[in-house]
């Protein structure tokens, strides 16, 4: 399976990915987590400890030069759009409660696109883990899906957009899929989150229209505990393990 999860900032499509990535390990999968997120919160989401230390993918310029033959300061200077990148995963990633994780950062140069060094590596990258390899590959996407190439977007196994009750996420949902829909990804799925009543599930059934909901999680204060103690989202959580589990199911039988 290659699972995207997207939606808009604070929605816990971070913790969802996380949670996703530990169920998987658990049942014998080989994971590897992507975090494509400008925060850059799945590996606090995971419980790994000094998780601000771990230095992304756009930022290791000399490795990005070496590999496309170029830098982002060397403007107009051509460029490898094919680097090599197949040995990364294991180079770049970090083994951890039996999955591994890749953090890749954001382009933030306003209007740099990938149209330059940095964006051609992530293209490249991501289009290696989802075509060449045999994990199961779960990235926590930003609420767009820039970083994913054309052909990558055809291989995705699903696009989880995570929403929480109220119109505003409801409505980048819509926007997501949309923007999916332009490149060829059908399989556009929603997990609600925060959910604290029947009302709020029925919001987001009636709201998210022919978009599916394979299921939802509800709001969750030992999440905040987990942040506050720098463990992982799932850690003593059977509650967030056992919602989880059952989107899990659902979307497996979604896409068979």
């Amino acid at each position: 399976m290659k699972i995207a999860v997207s939606g808009k900032g604070g929605v816990g499509k971070t913790t969802l990915t996380a949670t996703l990535a530990k169920l998987l390990a658990d049942v014998g999968s080989k994971v590897i987590a992507i975090d494509a997120d400008p925060d850059a919160n799945l590996a606090a989401a995971l419980g790994i400890k000094d998780a601000d230390k771990i230095v992304p993918l756009v930022e290791l310029k000399e490795l990005i030069k070496e590999r496309t033959g170029s830098s982002s300061e060397e403007f107009g200077k051509f460029f490898k759009l094919n680097p090599t990148v197949n040995d990364l995963p294991e180079k770049l990633s970090i083994s951890h409660d039996g999955m591994r994780l890749m953090t890749l950062g954001t382009i933030k140069r306003g209007g740099s696109g990938c149209a330059c060094p940095e964006g051609v590596m992530l293209k490249t990258l991501l289009n290696h883990l989802i075509l060449q390899r045999d994990e199961v590959v779960i990235i926590d996407m930003e609420a767009g899906i820039e970083h994913l190439g054309r052909a990558s977007i055809r291989a995705v196994t699903a696009l989880i957009v995570v929403v929480e009750p109220g119109k505003r996420s409801i409505q980048t949902a819509f926007q997501v899929r949309k923007l999916a829909a332009d490149l060829g990804i059908k399989t556009v799925y929603a997990v609600g989150n925060k959910v604290m009543n029947d009302s709020h599930s029925e919001f987001m059934k009636r709201e998210l229209k022919d978009i599916p909901l394979l299921g939802t999680i509800s709001y969750n204060k030992k999440l905040i505990d987990s942040d506050l103690q720098g463990k992982a989202a799932y850690n003593d959580n059977e509650q967030l393990l056992s919602e989880v589990n059952v989107i899990m199911a659902k979307l497996k039988e979604c896409v068979k």
